[in-house]
């Protein structure tokens, strides 16, 4: 992946990968702020276990972040609407996503708002790794 920049004309890229980060794109981000420069905002998630990066593409979790960039709903019962289910379903969704740590909640009163800060997601599933990656992030 040659450009490391997360920002786009259209908005903001959440990369997800499985074991390995995006390293060149951090370094040079640092680079840049060494410099005094403005560094594009960088938004990754990595996981080590298959099963998480499953369940962020699982259909009904990907309509629920659809759903929360497009309508930017006021609440969790809002979003539940927007798609048509159960709240205690939609809730139980969204906090999944939030261990994910691709989605966070501010409280408003007694309710509790989902907020999403990308517009995109990018996955990077690498099908050969290594045996020091996977030493790695089993580590």
């Amino acid at each position: 992946m040659a450009n490391t920049g997360n920002s786009t004309d259209d908005g903001r890229t959440m990369h997800i990968r499985f074991r390995c980060g995006d390293e060149d794109g951090l370094r040079d981000a640092l680079r840049d702020l060494d410099r005094g420069e403005t560094a594009d905002p960088h938004f990754e998630v990595i996981f080590g276990d298959p099963d998480d990066v499953h369940r962020v593409t699982r259909p009904k979790n990907l309509e629920l972040l659809r759903s929360v960039v497009q309508h930017e709903p006021e609440s969790i019962r809002e979003t539940a609407r927007l798609v048509g289910r159960d709240v205690r379903q939609v809730h139980t969704n969204l906090a999944e996503l939030e261990s994910l740590h691709l989605l966070e909640f501010e409280d408003d009163g007694r309710r509790k708002r989902p907020t999403v800060w990308y517009d995109s997601i990018e996955v990077d599933l690498p099908l050969n790794i290594s045996n020091e990656s996977r030493d790695k992030a089993n580590a």
